[in-house]
């Protein structure tokens, strides 16, 4: 049965131990059935201990965690699905610092593992957003010096948003990219990755954004300091302030698995009683991934 709910009573109930996290697992693993990756057999035989399959034909052991971004986790099923279910269903979210000290781990270890994590709500790019929507840049990080504007040789991280808005004038979802530079070459990553070429899209006066509007429906007023998109700027201000309130420091080659946790969290916020079994399910389905892998970027 899937696991509904944001009530943390209700997931330790449902997952007291080890056992119960590998059973969940396991149900959502070969929900479809098992087949041996091996030889292709479908008839096995269940381990009482970890509930792995071993095919009745090659005897190739399978376990519920093989194969996924729970491979090779040796703290403990339990507290990661811990960690999971609190990096899904609370609106904050935690750092690595706190998460050692929650479930009694190292910083690298939780660090790990959140990044692995985070890989999981990377978006599918498979359902761009629609209707009316607001793009804009911006920076994130510390106070410098006769730094004012699109700045090019700003230390700062640049980044660029886009926000989908109903017809109520409320943020349906919201999608973010890291870029390099203000040039339409680094602004239409947000464009080809997450909107629909028949969306009605509103931009600020930058000429970044002229080129683009040959391939997307653009139009471009005045900011007037955030006034002409309030709910882009009101979702930037958003993320800018629970990138500082929970992280001391962001790594610049990091930054865009932040971003992507941030909009995971954003656009499931109405299915929310399902957003942790949404992302076991990712995480079944996703590659393993090691430290060295998380970290050859920096």
């Amino acid at each position: 049965m899937k696991f509904k709910g944001e009530n943390i009573l209700k997931f330790t109930n449902r997952f007291p131990d080890d056992y119960s996290c590998l059973a969940y697992l396991s149900e959502q693993k070969w929900t479809e059935g098992y087949k041996c990756k091996k030889c292709g057999h479908n008839k096995f035989t269940i381990r009482k201990k970890n509930l792995a399959r071993d095919c009745n034909r090659c005897h190739h052991v399978e376990s519920p965690t093989a194969g996924t971004l729970f491979h090779r986790v040796r703290f403990g099923i339990r507290k990661a699905f811990g960690i999971v279910f609190e990096m899904s269903a609370t609106t904050k979210g935690l750092s690595s610092s706190q998460v050692a000290k929650r479930y009694e781990i190292s910083r690298t270890t939780a660090w790990t593992f959140m990044h692995k994590v985070r890989n999981a709500m990377k978006s599918s790019k498979n359902h761009p957003i629609s209707g009316d929507v607001q793009v804009d840049d911006f920076v994130f990080g510390g106070k410098e010096s006769l730094k004012q504007g699109r700045s090019t040789n700003s230390k700062k991280k640049k980044i660029v948003g886009a926000v989908e808005i109903t017809e109520e004038g409320k943020v349906k979802r919201a999608y973010f990219k890291k870029i390099c530079d203000y040039s339409s070459k680094s602004l239409s990553c947000i464009f080809d990755n997450h909107i629909s070429k028949e969306a009605f899209v509103l931009t600020d006066k930058w000429t970044g954004y002229v080129p683009i509007s040959k391939r997307f429906n653009i139009e471009q007023k005045y900011s007037d300091k955030g006034g002409s998109m309030k709910q882009m700027h009101t979702i930037i201000h958003q993320l800018k302030s629970w990138l500082r309130s929970t992280y001391s420091w962001v790594h610049e080659e990091h930054i865009e698995k932040y971003l992507d946790e941030f909009s995971f969290r954003i656009n499931r916020s109405i299915y929310k009683q399902m957003i942790f079994h949404n992302l076991i399910s990712r995480m079944i389905n996703s590659q393993p991934i090691t430290y060295k892998m998380i970290k050859i970027s920096t």
